[in-house]
């Protein structure tokens, strides 16, 4: 394990969690951004080593950050449509009734949220109408025609079925990868909560976590403490 310069008032059984799950471990030398530096450890054999004890306070602050705002009644919607953190998300996500994006950012979530309604409202109706029964009621080539319209609706709008108002905040996972989701943040106020390796900028957001995105085990870390972090009572 990298011997890392420890604060007093740093717990270094978290630090080792953090390590043990690969959160360390960023970009290459020569993809690092500029802005990053300041939370390197330093550089071995060319790749860059994410000073830990940074990243657990920034864990620390994030957390703090979002439940307050659950205490204030605020909206937060996730995003990570990476492949490797579509699955952890979504689970989590639908656990506590948190609206997520793990498919594709919508264009105009943020800046055209009146016409994202529309769809998500066309996916409740399609929905209802088939558990009641009224699809039995029509020709089969209309209840195919209909099931292939849920489906493609279900794909991009399912995980904002839970979404009552503009989000008051974005959990990011992988801020360069979703810079349409960060541009439309910034574009409309809202808070972001990013997850931001070595190759972006930590200044695009408002409480940057930098970590490893792109390990399996990091990503399933991270969304576990921020999601599970988040003091909303679980629906099961």
């Amino acid at each position: 394990m990298i011997k890392y310069r420890m604060k007093s008032n740093i717990d270094i059984n978290k630090i080792k969690k953090l390590f043990d799950a690969e959160l360390h471990l960023g970009h290459k030398k020569n993809r690092v951004h500029p802005n990053v530096k300041r939370f390197i450890y330093k550089i071995e054999n060319g790749v860059s080593i994410i000073d830990l004890t940074l990243t657990a306070q920034q864990i620390d602050d994030a957390k703090q950050f979002l439940n307050n705002a659950v205490k204030e009644n605020k909206t937060i919607l996730v995003v990570a449509t990476k492949k490797i953190a579509s699955k952890i998300t979504s689970t989590l996500c639908d656990k506590f009734s948190l609206p997520f994006v793990t498919t594709k950012w919508p264009p105009g979530l943020l800046t055209n949220f009146d016409t994202i309604v529309k769809n998500v409202e066309k996916l409740k109706e399609l929905k209802k109408e088939r558990d009641l029964g009224n699809w039995n009621k029509i020709l089969k080539h209309e209840r195919v025609f209909l099931n292939k319209q849920m489906i493609k609706l279900e794909k991009f709008y399912g995980g904002l079925i839970s979404l009552d108002k503009k989000p008051d905040i974005l959990i990011v996972l992988d801020t360069k990868k979703e810079k349409n989701a960060v541009n439309e943040a910034r574009q409309k106020n809202v808070a972001v909560v990013g997850i931001i390796d070595t190759n972006s900028d930590p200044n695009e957001v408002d409480y940057p976590i930098v970590a490893n995105d792109d390990s399996p085990r990091s990503v399933e870390y991270l969304m576990n403490e921020l999601i599970n972090g988040i003091k909303i009572k679980s629906k099961k």
